[in-house]
């Protein structure tokens, strides 16, 4: 597989495409044995969603409400804004787990502003707490759901934009308010499935 081919496009279309490689690797466990580990797999996917989400801050929310365009807010459907970073992010994720793909990806944080955008198992609280104490960590592991094996990784989730800090320093139900730009407010956790184990016959 020549990955100069995966272009980097939407969050949506570019980790739908790296999804469904996941699964076809998840075929052909020679090829996946050979051409590519789980890590970098997800490092790929994390590549997509952070350039993604670095350019939709930087050149779409920041550039607008500098120039008094439009804001980007968490109410943005009620008050005709953009949505945040944070929530297109979570919406992509959304939108390529309803395309029936088993590859997942979320924000999640030790301070959610809503509970379910909090860890939902020991693993994320470690892993949270992991790339809170160092950035530049990864943790991964693997993981099972019924009869499927999954490759997991979280990364560091840090304010990219103003637009981050603001929201989580001034919402009523924010547990942290001191938030400066640059620092991990929580995680990109993402997981997609892993060849099934063989077995040797006797």
């Amino acid at each position: 597989m020549n990955t100069k081919r995966i272009i980097v496009g939407s969050v949506v279309s570019a980790v739908m495409l790296l999804g469904c490689l996941g699964i076809a690797f998840a075929a052909n466990e020679e090829e996946l044995e050979v051409s590519f580990s789980p890590e970098v797999v997800a490092n790929y996917i994390h590549a997509v969603i952070a350039a993604d989400r670095a350019l939709y801050t930087t050149h779409v929310v920041d550039r607008l409400q500098e120039e008094r365009v439009v804001i980007a807010a968490e109410a943005w459907k009620q008050r005709k804004a953009l949505p945040l970073p944070a929530q297109m992010l979570l919406m992509a994720g959304k939108t390529v787990e309803m395309s029936g793909s088993d590859l997942r990806f979320r924000l999640a944080s030790l301070w959610p502003i809503y509970e379910e955008n909090g860890p939902s198992n020991v693993f994320e609280e470690t892993g949270l707490e992991v790339v809170a104490e160092d950035p530049d960590e990864v943790y991964s592991g693997i993981i099972t759901r019924g009869d499927k094996r999954f490759f997991k990784a979280i990364y560091a989730d840090r304010a990219v934009s103003k637009a981050c800090v603001n929201c989580h320093n001034g919402h009523i139900l924010s547990s942290k308010h001191d938030f400066k730009l640059g620092d991990v407010m929580g995680g990109i956790i993402i997981s997609f499935p892993l060849p099934i184990e063989k077995t040797e016959t006797p």
